[in-house]
């Protein structure tokens, strides 16, 4: 249908099992995901895609450790091992994961001085990446997000989606998160809150049809 699109949110290889910021089971939203691609008209992506020695980077600031926090101009950062450094393997998108039908992808986390893990904003809530101006454009009024990290990249994109007036809904079984002190269950909780609603990849798969 072309008022709905599909968003896969950072499948690349160091958010999978072995990879520099591993998501549990990361691998396993593989499948899903490309069931879901094949039956979406417009598929998108976002690709973690950031700069050596980015300024989220845990190894930027002596004494920090991965997963402390700093303060930056924008607020407070969770700091990271380095991970999706610009035209590594890490940065790839996963091996097995079907790339042929995304029409587009968002890259995030470019810019040296400022994370992103919105696929709308950057960490700054004010910077655009412009995929809201693409969706409009394309008359999307239903957006299904899948990906990794449900409680970071996924949760930021699905809060920013319902801001931005699209109904948003999560395909529960196509995600996951990395749980830091119960930071999933809060995430499923805020993207409730936001108005987002959840579907199992088969329902998902019943409304592209």
């Amino acid at each position: 249908m072309p008022d709905q699109a599909l968003l896969i949110v950072d499948l690349q290889n160091d958010f999978c099992p072995g990879g520099a910021l591993a998501v549990p089971e990361g691998d396993q939203v593989v499948a899903p995901a490309n069931r879901l691609a094949d039956a979406f008209g417009c598929v998108l992506q976002t690709q973690d895609w950031h700069p050596p020695g980015h300024h989220s980077f845990a190894s930027e600031h002596p004494g920090k450790e991965p997963m402390e926090t700093a303060q930056m101009d924008y607020g407070e950062q969770t700091l990271w091992p380095d991970h999706c450094v610009q035209g590594s393997e890490g940065a790839r998108f996963h091996p097995d994961l079907d790339t042929r039908p995304t029409e587009a992808i968002f890259r995030k986390g470019f810019r040296p001085e400022i994370d992103s893990y919105s696929a709308f904003y950057e960490n700054d809530h004010t910077t655009p990446t412009g995929l809201a101006g693409y969706l409009r454009e394309r008359g999307t009024e239903r957006l299904f997000l899948c990906g990794l990290a449900a409680d970071f990249c996924v949760k930021w994109s699905v809060l920013d989606a319902c801001a931005e007036g699209f109904e948003t809904v999560v395909v529960e079984d196509a995600t996951r998160g990395i749980d830091a002190d119960g930071s999933l269950e809060a995430a499923w909780q805020e993207m409730a809150e936001a108005g987002a609603t959840f579907a199992r990849s088969e329902e998902a798969l019943e409304a592209a049809g």
